[in-house]
């Protein structure tokens, strides 16, 4: 990937909460927060920082499948409703399954570079607890290709990461893996507890390893993977601001209250074509190479990552393809401690997927507020160390079963 021409920065984020079974206000039976709450209140809680409406000149908004989970299109249109200060603006809607947050910075950073815009407004959202967990999981199917959907499992997606697990199982040892992912189980709730946004903030569960290593039960779900295994079903939406230099000097925000936007990667792979090998995200390292090579840095200078764990296996397949660890050794680098809060290259330091949530459109976008918290010091409870030498941060933003994917490198402003 080319150089970015200009200077772009990333301030203000916003998450609303990760709702969804586990929060104690989730009730499934009980009237719910709406997308146009989720929208206003993620694009309001930025806006308030950035100096109101009026420093705004474009947004965008990335959502998988409100068309499915709440028959509702047009979503470029609500972007208005979060203040009437938007109202005329340009605004455009993104999807690319998963990665529909990733790809709604990407299109903002587009637009600042392309000087169109010196402050874009950036929201992800997604409401999906309005079906049956078994309907959702056939929605959510259509980040699949169809054809393959009428022979795929009942749960789509779960069945899909079980055949990478039960693949790198074969290829590389089971125990040792499955160990693996019970750690990053328990990693992504224990960091999720420091989180108030987070969907499993309230999980007291003690021996987080032990339950995640039970046994997967294939005639209630699939082969390979337990329900621990998963990311949650979420309902929630995130916000950030996507500026220029001139952008933040508008907004009377300095650049040490921002991230700088160094490297992005983005890779599209054939959707009608399955994985070469199961145990490789090729997609993934592609991207995350791009991202790297544009910020010109290494592997060896991030600081944190924020990977698309949508299964404890895609973490564990995200640490090599990242590069932080060889194909194979992606389980000792997690059993070793590297990923956990106090490692070298802490993941998911809100929990990530599993344990924050995953409302699809916003994951991307979430996964950015996460960064530009950690690297400005604005992350409370969930705050880690970040190394003056390693100023930067990672995020990595699936869409499908590795066919969509968007890299982002930050740094410290």
């Amino acid at each position: 990937m080319n150089k970015l021409r200009r200077k772009v920065y990333m301030t203000a984020g916003f998450n609303t909460v990760s709702m969804g079974t586990g929060r104690k206000e989730f009730h499934p039976k009980k009237p719910r927060p709406g997308l146009e709450h989720y929208i206003r209140e993620a694009g309001r809680g930025t806006l308030a920082q950035v100096g109101g409406a009026a420093n705004i000149d474009e947004g965008v908004i990335g959502n998988f499948m409100a068309a499915r989970f709440n028959s509702q299109g047009n979503l470029a249109a609500f972007i208005p409703s979060i203040d009437e200060g938007l109202l005329w603006k340009p605004c455009t809607r993104v999807e690319g399954a998963c990665a529909s947050g990733a790809l709604a910075l990407a299109t903002g950073v587009k637009s600042v570079l392309a000087e169109t815009a010196e402050m874009a407004l950036a929201v992800g959202v997604e409401v999906q607890n309005t079906v049956k967990a078994i309907y959702g999981a056939d929605i959510l199917a259509t980040a699949g290709w169809s054809q393959e959907r009428r022979t795929g499992h009942a749960y789509f997606f779960p069945g899909k990461f079980s055949d990478r697990a039960g693949a790198y199982y074969e290829k590389y040892g089971r125990e040792r893996t499955r160990k693996a992912m019970a750690r990053w189980y328990r990693n992504a709730i224990e960091n999720a507890r420091l989180c108030p946004t987070a969907q499993e903030f309230e999980n007291r569960t003690a021996d987080l390893e032990a339950v995640a290593l039970g046994e997967p039960n294939p005639s209630s779900f699939v082969d390979h993977l337990t329900v621990f295994d998963c990311s949650k079903v979420s309902d929630g939406a995130s916000a950030i601001a996507i500026a220029s230099e001139e952008g933040l000097k508008r907004a009377g925000i300095s650049t040490g209250d921002a991230v700088e936007i160094v490297g992005i990667g983005q890779a599209e792979a054939d959707l009608t074509v399955p994985p070469a090998d199961l145990t490789r995200l090729e997609t993934t390292a592609r991207a995350v190479e791009k991202a790297l090579a544009s910020a010109g840095i290494s592997v060896g200078e991030l600081a944190t990552v924020e990977t698309h764990d949508c299964f404890t296996i895609a973490g564990i397949l995200a640490v090599e393809a990242i590069g932080l660890a060889k194909p194979g050794e992606g389980p000792d680098y997690v059993l070793a401690g590297q990923t956990a809060r106090g490692g070298r290259v802490p993941f998911n330091t809100t929990g990530g997927l599993v344990g924050w949530g995953h409302p699809t459109g916003a994951t991307g976008v979430h996964q950015a507020v996460t960064i530009w918290e950690q690297l400005t010091g604005r992350a409370g409870k969930s705050q880690i160390e970040i190394p003056k030498d390693r100023p930067y941060g990672l995020t990595v933003n699936m869409g499908g079963d590795d066919k969509t994917v968007v890299a982002i490198v930050y740094r410290r402003g």
